[in-house]
Order: C-alpha cells, then structure tokens, then sequence
C-alpha cells in the first residue's frame, strides 16, 4: 500500500483503533511507522510490540515523534479533554482523520487550524475487514484523499460524502446498523423458541441465517429486491412470513424510526460544546 504518510499516530487503541490498525499491517503498512497511544498500556501492551507497532501510554513518550497523520479513535465524550493536548502536532503538513461519532470536523479545526481535518464513520464490522465507513472532507489534497481511502478500504468500504450533515444519516444507518441486525437476529431465535425449537438450535440457525444472506448480498452483483425475489415462491412459505413484514410498510416504517431516533441523538451529540 503506497501512502503519503510515514508516521501514523493513532489516539485510542479499543476496538476501533485496534480493528484499523490491525488491517493496515495485513495490507502491508510498516508497523514501525504506526505508533498507538491509549493510557491502558500502562499496564501491558496487549500483543501490540510484538507485531512491530510503537505504543505508549502517554503523551510524555513521544519525544520529538512528529506524525503527519493523526487518527482519532476515542469516544465522542472523550473528545473535549483529550484534543488540547495533541493541539502541539498541528501544522499545514499534518492529516487529522477522526472515526469518533457526533464530533464535527469544525469542532477539530477549532484545535486543528491548520491541518487538513478529515471525519469519518466505520462501523463494527471493521473488526472482521467488512466494515461500511462514510468520509467528509473540504479541500483535501488528491493524494491525502487516495492514502485515507486506501487505509479506511483495508477495513471495508468507503465512501466519500459531499455534504457533512449526511454524516448523521451514515451513523444511523451505517454506525449503529450492526446492531440492529444482530437485534433482529435475537428476534428471529426467540420466534424460532415460540415455535418449538430449543434455545441452542433456534440461535445457531438464526446466526448462521443471517451470516449466510449477508455472504449472498455481498458476492451477489444483484439488487437485494431482487435476491428477495429469488427467495419468494408465489404463494409459498416466504411469501407468506413476508406479507407480515410488508403489511402496510410496518418493517419499512420500524426502520425509518428507528434510524430517525439514531440521526436526532447523533446530532445531539454534535451541538454539545
């Protein structure tokens, strides 16, 4: 991977972080050139220096480190204590690509003036490199823009948003869809109980259900209307749970609600100071 970057600081290394660094190193990024900071490696480096990775627990560790990319990758609430003290690495060399939600991209500059300031939204499934990120981005130099494509892509794919209020809409979409799916599917098992399954059987096909259809929708160059009505016999058992599901739009309707309440607490989350 060609990069116009040569040291990587990333800011938290949870689940997130740990999930985008993990796949820069199987995309072939040098893991010297990438050093982690999060204050739990006081107390151990969790694997990170035997893959080659720098970590450090503090700021005071750095020395004279001077990245011209930094990643943040701590939670939104986190954000007020923790930008100041990295306002030191600002400089018009400098990239700044958040992955934090419901922080806006003027609220960085304000710590950030000079740097090209840069927000994304992953969601969860970067973990296992299937993650879905939306990026925003003013004035971004053709080559920062190809490096953090290529960086974000080694997780899933990407795709660049033209207006910043769309962000929002990505994390109730996109950011917090994972966890509708995974709600669903104690939905589906708990149904499969109901009808006489036990526990243990009901999840493992629910599961597996749901990673299967996923696999398809991913490999499939068709639409997902269209692998529904691959799977829709007329008249059959399908069609038949389905007229439950689009009576009257009600899943339709459950699903614009439901991403509605995520878009409205996102944005909530960016008016706070």
């Amino acid at each position: 991977m060609q990069l116009p970057f040569t040291t990587i600081l990333v800011v938290g290394a949870g689940k997130m972080g740990g999930a985008l660094v993990d796949g820069w190193l199987a995309e072939g990024v040098p893991a010297a050139s990438v050093h982690l900071v999060d204050p739990t490696f006081a107390e151990g480096d969790r694997g990170w220096t035997a893959k080659g990775v720098c970590v450090h627990a503090g700021l005071e560790s750095l020395g004279a480190l001077s990245p011209d990319l930094l990643m943040l990758a701590i939670k939104p609430q986190m954000m007020e204590a923790v930008l100041p003290s990295f306002a030191p690495f600002d400089g018009p060399d400098m990239t700044v690509l958040s992955v934090a939600a419901g922080t806006t991209r003027d609220h960085i500059s304000n710590v950030f003036s000079k740097a090209c300031v840069i927000r994304s939204m992953p969601n969860t499934a970067a973990a296992v490199g299937q993650g879905a990120t939306a990026v925003f981005g003013q004035d971004v130099p053709g080559a920062v823009r190809d490096g953090i494509t290529a960086l974000l892509e080694a997780v899933g794919k990407v795709v660049w948003l033209d207006d910043e209020a769309q962000m929002d809409a990505v994390t109730a979409l996109s950011g917090s869809g994972p966890a509708y799916v995974f709600h669903m599917v104690e939905a589906m098992a708990e149904a499969g109980e109901q009808l006489g399954l036990s526990p243990e059987t009901s999840m493992a096909l629910a599961r597996q259900t749901v990673v299967g259809a996923g696999a398809l929708l991913g490999d499939s160059p068709e639409t997902a209307a269209q692998l529904r009505t691959n799977v829709t016999s007329p008249g059959g058992t399908t069609a038949a749970g389905l007229s439950v599901l689009r009576d009257g739009g009600r899943l339709t309707e459950l699903m614009a609600d439901t991403m509605k309440a995520a878009r409205d607490r996102s944005k909530a989350l960016a008016s706070k100071p």
